[in-house]
């Protein structure tokens, strides 16, 4: 601008303060303002008319849509550009800047991201991973241990120095591998690690937290001889896929994971070009196109990754579970026969089976009778929880200290009770929590007892005026009954977001796992762990197996496999038990088609296949518009056909409605993965109230990859249930040597 001459520079800046004191705030008091309102937007746009040939003309399409490429702090706004879990970007916004985008060509929708949360071995020999015989020989080394196979996990990062992921015996990574490794240590067993944190490239991958390092040796890690936890009794452990190759994509920090940083992990999995992805961590149920998880899984499955997930701790509540869409394989979490014994012995000679990772030498914790003290026993909900404050005027020296669990991590309490003088605590469960106890690393002798063993313990305290107990550390047991169990915290149906796919799909351990942990000053090399997280680093090492065994199988006839091998018994021949129960065996809300069974899952038969386009028919029948359907598809689909998502799509579970028409006939689709002529005949257990018929109770195959479809017609039987009844049952597809078993849902509507 020119000035005129007589404008001298003193009146130049006179006049320029002048009208900066007309605004109400001036620029440094607005500041914090404006960065209080921003916020990390998820933002997916149209393809740009470009081709694009470089990253570089690709960012520049995402910061076209932007108000200005840096914030006034002069941090870039640019998160992440993303190729392929989206057609979109990150960014930093106002929640006005991402409505001024809504007029912009070519923007299609944003939504602030959200936190996720991160939801461990002897489970290989559990899961009869090793058991050999000599006409078929073992999982193992029918799958080649899993060799050639990359998992890419999703978490917190990886202790690269860890004994599990040495690459003795491991191959070099198979030529299509196009990652790389920010650190030193990576090897043929650690062929990638990346951490992904707000667009910061010189993040580290390293895990401070543990949570990473335990599931990703829980999946792939590989053997280490005398493996143990505090001095307990040491064996060999590994994970389920022992020779897989492994690349770490950290997207957690201090416990939270962020939607923008999940959605570039997951972008540069699909780029790396692995096999098998785990991502086990979500939060609570969103519609699809708004769950980053399943989204970015999408575009996963697409490329021919199996994408593995957990389903949340949110039990006992209904309704939570985490993720739904039915490309993901989602595992609830179960327990094992062993248990790592904490007896509890009251003064009148009753013992309480409890369960600790503390396990002291007996001469150095010798079990001796102390007093109880049940702080809580005036209905102070602080102090039943033994917080710090709560116990701060308690006399507790030399006592033993009775604390209600909390959902997660019980170690806190201990620390509170050792603050206060105690000798030792006593956990128990609410009822929520059941007959799921924990093995956990305490700094004081300690138990972890059921809902009801809680109870007698509690009846005691009440009917002596001295009441005394010891503690007795037993080690290691083996043979626990009932086993496998549904975990009391393991999320449960039914489904909120999906049209009634059964969700979870699976069962896998996720109780008191034992695997790798980040060698931290003198903690030891293994340490316990429990969530739905374990369960879904059981599948997603399984699902290798099943890759390097059959490498041209797509992600649905894997998915397929895992669902329809698995065992609705436990192991003695007995339903499934649901630890929040007294006595009942578990709902498919609860256990999905039931416990995972490795060599079932190896050679299952017969697999229901599903192609992108099948998802895409599926998704439409959810009623979603262009623009949701755009955010998963990447692409415009036109919904011009209704349907029931649940009941149309191919899916080896089965889950209808049923209403005032009293009948609903579904189809099927089955492909023989078989070399042989093989006959399967159809077993039906009907759900109470329906009848179940058949157009074909016989399917016949000559081929390998031979299709044959049936229909299966639904009808009331008898007096029509309650309207939001739910009935189960099951139909199954049998050889001379295999069954291809699917669970069926029935709601009464």
């Amino acid at each position: 601008m020119l000035l005129p001459p007589s404008f001298s520079l003193f009146s130049f800046f006179f006049f320029f303060f002048l009208w900066l004191s007309t605004f109400p705030l001036s620029h440094s008091r607005l500041l914090p303002i404006i960065n209080d309102q921003l916020q990390t937007y998820i933002v997916h746009v149209k393809k740009a008319q470009l081709l694009y040939h470089s990253p570089s003309d690709l960012k520049r399409w995402h910061t076209s849509f932007l108000p200005n490429t840096t914030l006034f702090s002069g941090e870039p706004r640019l998160l992440y550009s993303y190729r392929h879990s989206i057609t979109g970007f990150a960014a930093r916004l106002t929640p006005q800047e991402a409505n001024a985008m809504e007029s912009m060509d070519g923007f299609l929708l944003a939504h602030p991201e959200r936190l996720l949360f991160p939801h461990t071995t002897y489970t290989p020999k559990f899961l009869n991973l090793d058991e050999w015989t000599a006409i078929r020989g073992s999982v193992w080394e029918k799958s080649f241990y899993g060799e050639g196979v990359i998992i890419g996990v999703v978490d917190s990062g990886i202790s690269p120095t860890h004994l599990a992921f040495d690459d003795e015996g491991v191959p070099p990574p198979p030529i299509k591998w196009k990652g790389q490794c920010s650190i030193a240590d990576c090897n043929n067993k650690l062929i990638g690690a990346k951490a992904f944190r707000n667009g910061d490239r010189k993040a580290s991958p390293i895990d401070y937290d543990g949570h990473g390092t335990h599931v990703t040796g829980i999946a792939a890690g590989n053997f280490v001889s005398h493996a143990d936890v505090g001095g307990m009794a040491s064996g060999r452990a590994s994970g389920m896929a022992p020779k897989a190759h492994l690349a770490i994509y950290k997207a957690c920090f201090e416990g939270q994971c962020r939607d923008s940083d999940v959605l570039a992990a997951v972008d540069q999995a699909i780029h790396d070009r692995i096999d098998v992805l785990l991502i086990p961590l979500g939060g609570i149920p969103l519609p699809l196109y708004e769950d980053s998880v399943a989204v970015a899984s999408f575009a996963a499955v697409g490329n021919g990754i199996v994408v593995c997930t957990s389903v949340g701790n949110g039990g006992p509540r209904v309704g939570e579970i985490s993720h739904e869409a039915p490309w993901l394989v989602a595992a609830g979490a179960s327990t094992i026969d062993r248990r790592v014994r904490a007896v509890v012995r009251l003064g009148n000679g009753v013992d309480l089976m409890g369960e600790s990772a503390f396990q002291p030498p007996s001469d150095e914790f010798p079990p001796i009778f102390l007093p109880l003290a049940f702080p809580g026993i005036d209905g102070d909900a602080a102090a039943a929880n033994c917080h710090s404050r709560s116990l701060a005027d308690l006399d507790l020296r030399g006592k033993i200290v009775l604390c209600f669990a909390d959902d997660g991590d019980n170690t806190g309490k201990t620390g509170a009770v050792k603050n206060a003088g105690a000798g030792a605590v006593i956990v128990m469960n609410r009822r929520s929590h059941g007959f799921t106890t924990r093995s956990e690393m305490h700094e004081l002798p300690a138990s972890h007892l059921s809902y009801l063993d809680g109870r007698r313990l509690r009846s005691y305290v009440y009917s002596t005026s001295t009441p005394v107990a010891a503690i007795v550390f037993n080690g290691t047991v083996f043979g626990a009954r009932p086993s496998p169990a549904v975990a009391a915290f393991s999320s449960r149906g039914p489904s909120l977001m999906n049209g009634g796919v059964l969700k979870p799909d699976i069962i896998a351990p996720g109780v008191n796992v034992l695997s790798a942990w980040p060698p931290v000053a003198a903690s030891p090399l293994f340490g316990f762990m429990s969530g739905t997280s374990m369960a879904a680093a059981h599948v997603a090492g399984v699902a290798a197996l099943v890759r390097r065994r059959h490498p041209r199988w797509s992600p649905a006839m894997i998915h397929s496999a895992i669902i329809t091998s698995a065992t609705s018994q436990d192991l003695d021949g007995r339903k499934v038990f649901d630890e929040l129960s007294y006595n009942s065996s578990a709902s498919l809300f609860a256990s999905g088609a039931g416990q995972l069974h490795p060599e079932g899952a190896l050679n299952p038969g017969l697999v229901y296949d599903i192609e992108q386009k099948h998802y895409l028919h599926y998704l439409c029948g959810l009623g979603y518009n262009n623009l949701q359907m755009w955010a998963i598809a990447k692409q415009f689909v036109s919904c011009n056909k209704s349907m029931e998502p649940a009941e149309e799509l191919n899916y080896p579970s089965i889950s209808v409605r049923l209403g005032s028409s009293s009948e609903k006939i579904v189809v099927r689709t089955v492909k023989s993965v078989r070399k042989r002529s093989t006959v399967f005949w159809a077993r039906i257990e009907e759900p109470k109230g329906v009848r179940m018929d058949l157009s074909r109770y016989e399917l016949s195959f000559s081929r390998v990859n031979q299709e044959e479809s049936f229909e299966i017609k639904f009808s009331i039987q008898g007096r029509r249930p309650r309207q939001g009844h739910v009935s189960q049952g099951r139909l199954s597809w049998v050889s001379r040597t295999r069954v291809v078993s699917s669970p069926i849902l029935v709601t009464f509507v």
